[in-house]
């Protein structure tokens, strides 16, 4: 069977993680768009393999959460009237956790905005760490349940509430809700996870809002994000 190069596949993971479509990379390598799906998905996947097994035991002190929109196949809005959609199109979002100290992103999870999908993604994230620590996250209700099921009192939470209009006083506390343990007011924040955000979308075209390389199948998306992810963590100098 033929296989690709080593150097031809490293100039198409390369292209993938700079930010490049998958069409994009076609026209930059040569390689086959069928070929270099092939070549995401055995990526992703052993990327996903290695940060399963290898990302853990982690000493974080201060953990910030979110979630970054996305969609496959079509928007939500779109699926009723979309031709041939899979069961996966709409919708899709993206979980992340960072530590605000290392920036390292300990966990993340690719499905729903839902109940279920913020348990299973908490719990993932308890899994890792070894201790206490200070957890915020953005005011999605779903993340209550969550976080009391995976930590029980074991975490200093603060849920931080966005709020859009005038621009608050000069010195107005920041509307947060202390919601178990005792958080650092100082370390209240979830911006470290949103600049995060922008660097998955700088990173990965299928984030882009206005394209058209978005994800047809959810598995492709799954192994872009972790290979981006695996990036992040261990190549990309911050």
């Amino acid at each position: 069977m033929n296989r690709l190069p080593r150097i031809r596949q490293i100039q198409v993971l390369t292209a993938l993680v700079e930010g490049n479509a998958i069409n994009a990379t076609v026209r930059m390598t040569g390689v086959a768009k069928n070929t270099i799906l092939k070549l995401l998905a055995e990526v992703g996947h052993a990327c996903q393999r290695y940060h399963d097994t290898y990302v853990r035991g982690l000493a974080c002190l201060r953990i910030q959460c979110d979630e970054i929109w996305a969609f496959c196949h079509t928007k939500e809005r779109n699926v009723e009237t979309a031709q041939a959609a899979p069961a996966s199109a709409g919708d899709v979002w993206t979980w992340v956790a960072l530590d605000a100290d290392t920036r390292l992103v300990p966990a993340w999870l690719v499905g729903g905005r839902d109940a279920a999908y913020a348990n299973q993604f908490m719990q993932d994230v308890a899994s890792r760490l070894t201790h206490r620590v200070q957890l915020t996250t953005d005011g999605h209700r779903a993340y209550l349940e969550a976080v009391d099921t995976a930590f029980a009192t074991d975490v200093d939470y603060a849920m931080l509430v966005k709020q859009y209009g005038a621009a608050a006083p000069e010195g107005a506390a920041r509307p947060y809700t202390v919601i178990s343990g005792e958080p650092d007011p100082q370390h209240v924040s979830t911006s470290y996870v949103e600049r995060q955000n922008l660097s998955l979308r700088m990173g990965s075209r299928r984030f882009t809002r206005k394209t058209n390389a978005f994800s047809k199948k959810i598995k492709n998306l799954q192994s872009a994000v972790a290979l981006h992810f695996m990036y992040y963590n261990f190549i990309r100098i911050h």
